[in-house]
C-alpha cells in the first residue's frame, strides 16, 4: 500500500506480481472451500445445495482468474496514432463512410449525432443514416446536415443486416469506401474521431479499430442513487482497463458503435455476421480467423447516451448475454474443433464464463442464507476464524489490486448492486441462448421518451422486496420463536457467518430496491463534466468551472458577482463562444 502509489500502473511486472498473488490467494480459498466447507457428496438436500453452490463459485473463480491473467498487460496506442496520422502520404486520403444505424430514435437524438458527424475534421468522409424505421421526415433532417438517408425493404438481421444492405450498395458505386465507421444513433463523434481511428490502419494487418464508449449522462444506477459524481458508469472498468489489457494480448473486441473497420477485411468475411444479436463480438472473432487484427484506441472520441431507464438498462445487458450464448452454441465453441487461435479461445471462454457464472452466483448468494434460516441447510460449513484466514486475504487482495489498476473503480456494495439488477434477466438469457434453438427475439434499447416523472419499476423491484422480506424474517424468527429452529443451536460458530452474510445481503438488496425508483431527469441529456470555462458579460471576464452541460441549460461554479438576467457568453474548449443568460443562482455557486 505504501509502494503502489509510486509505481506505474502500466508496469507489467508489478501488475503480474499483484494479480498473480491475488490468483494464488483465490485458489487457496477455493481449495479450502472444496476440502473443508462442504459435506461428502450424496443425494441429500444439504450435500446437493453445498456442492451446487461451490461448483458455481469455482467456475466464477475460473472466470476471475482468466481476467487476472489478461489484466497483467496494458496497451496504449495514442503514441502510435500521433506518429501515423497521415500514413497514406501524398496519395489520396482514404475514403471513409460513416454509418449511423437507427430504428426508432427521436429527432433530437439523431440531430445531435448528425451535427457531430457534420463537424468531423477529415476531408474524405460521407455520412449515411441507415433508417430501419423508414421515416420520411428523416430525409429532410439528413439533407440539412449533409448526410444521406438510406432505407431497405425489410428489417432482416436487425442492425447487422441494416449495415450490410448499405455496405453492399456502396461497393457497387464509383467511389466505394476504403473504411467504414459505425455509430449508434445516439453516439456523437468528436471532430477527430475519424482521423485518430484511421491512423491505426497504417498497419495493413489491422482489420478493425475500436474506441471506448463514453456517456454524457449518468446511467440509471448512478442517477437513481445520486452517485454519478462518486461512482463510474458500469462499463468504465471494461473500456478503461479490460480492453487495453486485451489489446496487449491481441484479443481486443469490437463493441459495435465508435468503431472503424477495413472494407477489405469486411469483404473477406462476407459482411457483418448475422448469427448472433451481438454481431460486434462475432465480427472480431471472424476477422481473426481470416488473419485480421482488432486493436483498441483508448481515447474519448465519441460520447453517447446511456440507457436512461432501468428497464432499458436491464434489457440491454440481457441482449449482450444472449448474443454471447448464441456465438458459443452456434458459431465458435471455445472448446470445440475449429481454427480459432489459442488466445481467441481464451477470449471466448472468458466472456462465456463471465455471463454464465457471475450473475447466477450473485443470485444464489442471496438464496444461501435463506436455505439455512428456513430449512437448516448449511451450504458453507465455516467458522469466523476460517473465514478470516481464507476468504478475507483474498477479498482484500482483489480490492487493493483492482482498485490500484483502475484508479478506484471497484466499490464493493455498489458493484454487487449493478450486477444484481440484471442478474435474473441475464441468467434467463444464459439458459435461453444455450439450450433453445431460437430464433430469439430481442428489443432495441429505447432512448429518449418522457423521463420527467418519478417511476417505480415494480416488476423489477418486487422480487428484491420478496428476498428482502424473507431474509429479514428468517434472521428475526429464531430470536423470537422458541420451537422449530433447532438447527440454529446446532450451527455453532457458523451462525455468525450466516448472520453476517444475511446482513450484507439485506444491505445490497435495500440499495438495489432504491435503484428501482427512477428519479426524474430534467434538462436532458445532461452531461456531467468538470472543466474550465470563461464567462464574459461584456464588462467582466470570469474564469469559472463548467459542472453540467445540457441541451438548453448549464451549471457553472465560481461565477460570482452576477445577477439573474445578466447576459454574456461562455467560451467552451473546441466549441467557441456560446450566448448565455443567468437564470438562477444556487447556494453552491
Amino acid at each position: 500500500l505504501l509502494v503502489l502509489p509510486h509505481v506505474s500502473r502500466t508496469n507489467v511486472w508489478v501488475r503480474s506480481l499483484l494479480l498473480g498473488m491475488t490468483a494464488v490467494l483465490a485458489w487457496r480459498y477455493m481449495l479450502w472451500r472444496f476440502t473443508e466447507t462442504i459435506p461428502p457428496f450424496s443425494l441429500t438436500p444439504n450435500a446437493l445445495a453445498s456442492w451446487g453452490f461451490v461448483t458455481i463459485e469455482g467456475l466464477s473463480m475460473v472466470s476471475s482468474t482468466l481476467a487476472y491473467f489478461f489484466l497483467t498487460r496494458h496497451k496504449d496506442r495514442s503514441p502510435e496514432v500521433d506518429q501515423n496520422l497521415t500514413w497514406w502520404g501524398r496519395e489520396r486520403p482514404p475514403r471513409v463512410d460513416v454509418y449511423i444505424a437507427t430504428y426508432n430514435e427521436e429527432r433530437e437524438v439523431l440531430e445531435r449525432t448528425l451535427a457531430g458527424a457534420q463537424a468531423l475534421a477529415y476531408p474524405n468522409v460521407r455520412v449515411f443514416v441507415l433508417d430501419d424505421g423508414r421515416r420520411d421526415w428523416l430525409t429532410e433532417v439528413c439533407k440539412h446536415y449533409g448526410a444521406e438517408h438510406r432505407t431497405r425493404p425489410d428489417n432482416a438481421h436487425a442492425k447487422a443486416g441494416n449495415i450490410n444492405y448499405t455496405f453492399e450498395q456502396r461497393l457497387k458505386d464509383e467511389d466505394p469506401p476504403d473504411f467504414i465507421a459505425v455509430l449508434d444513433a445516439d453516439f456523437i463523434p468528436h471532430r477527430k474521431f475519424v482521423s485518430r481511428a484511421l491512423a491505426l490502419f497504417h498497419d495493413p494487418t489491422v482489420g478493425l479499430v475500436q474506441t471506448p464508449q463514453h456517456f454524457f449522462n449518468p446511467d440509471p444506477v448512478q442517477h437513481n442513487l445520486r452517485i454519478a459524481d462518486a461512482y463510474p458508469d458500469e462499463q468504465r472498468f471494461f473500456f478503461d482497463n479490460v480492453e487495453p489489457a486485451r489489446d496487449a494480448w491481441g484479443i481486443a473486441v469490437c463493441c459495435g458503435t465508435s468503431s472503424m473497420v477495413r472494407v477489405e477485411g469486411l469483404k473477406a468475411i462476407g459482411g457483418l455476421p448475422t448469427e448472433s444479436v451481438t454481431e460486434d463480438f462475432l465480427l472480431t472473432v471472424r476477422l481473426s480467423t481470416h488473419g485480421w487484427k482488432t486493436v483498441y484506441l483508448n481515447e474519448a472520441l465519441t460520447e453517447g447516451l446511456a440507457p436512461e431507464g432501468l428497464h432499458e438498462y436491464v434489457v440491454q445487458r440481457g441482449r449482450w448475454c444472449l448474443g454471447m450464448m448464441q456465438i458459443v452454441r452456434n458459431v465458435y465453441n471455445p472448446l470445440g474443433a475449429n481454427n480459432l487461435p489459442l488466445m481467441q479461445r481464451l477470449s471466448l471462454l472468458d466472456s462465456a464464463l463471465y455471463w454464465t457464472t457471475t450473475f447466477p452466483f450473485r443470485l444464489i448468494s442471496l438464496v444461501g442464507p435463506l436455505l439455512y434460516w428456513y430449512f437448516g441447510i448449511i451450504v458453507v460449513i465455516a467458522t469466523v476464524p476460517d473465514i478470516t484466514s481464507y476468504f478475507l486475504p483474498y477479498y482484500v487482495a482483489v480490492l487493493v489490486t483492482l482498485n490500484w489498476i483502475s484508479r478506484g473503480k471497484i466499490i464493493p456494495v455498489l458493484n454487487d448492486v449493478s450486477q444484481l439488477l440484471a442478474a435474473w434477466p441475464i441468467t434467463r438469457a444464459v439458459f435461453m441462448g444455450l439450450f433453445t434453438k431460437g430464433p430469439h427475439k430481442f428489443r432495441v434499447t429505447a432512448k429518449g421518451g418522457d423521463r420527467t416523472k418519478t417511476v417505480v419499476q415494480w416488476p423489477l423491484m418486487k422480487p428484491f422486496a420478496v428476498l428482502f422480506g424473507l431474509s429479514l424474517l428468517g434472521m428475526i424468527l429464531p430470536l423470537t420463536v422458541d420451537s422449530g429452529f433447532g438447527h440454529i443451536s446446532r450451527a455453532g460458530d457458523g451462525i455468525r457467518v450466516v448472520l453476517f452474510w444475511t446482513i450484507y445481503n439485506l444491505l445490497v438488496i435495500a440499495i438495489t430496491m432504491l435503484a428501482c425508483v427512477e428519479r426524474p431527469r430534467v434538462n436532458r441529456p445532461q452531461r456531467g463534466t468538470v472543466e474550465r470555462a470563461h464567462l464574459s458579460t461584456g464588462h467582466r471576464w470570469i474564469t469559472c468551472w463548467l459542472l453540467e452541460l445540457g441541451i438548453d441549460q448549464a451549471r457553472l461554479r465560481g461565477a460570482d458577482g452576477l445577477s439573474v438576467g445578466d447576459r454574456g457568453t461562455v467560451a467552451l474548449q473546441e466549441i467557441g463562444e456560446v450566448s448565455v443568460t443567468i437564470i438562477e443562482k444556487l447556494h453552491d455557486g
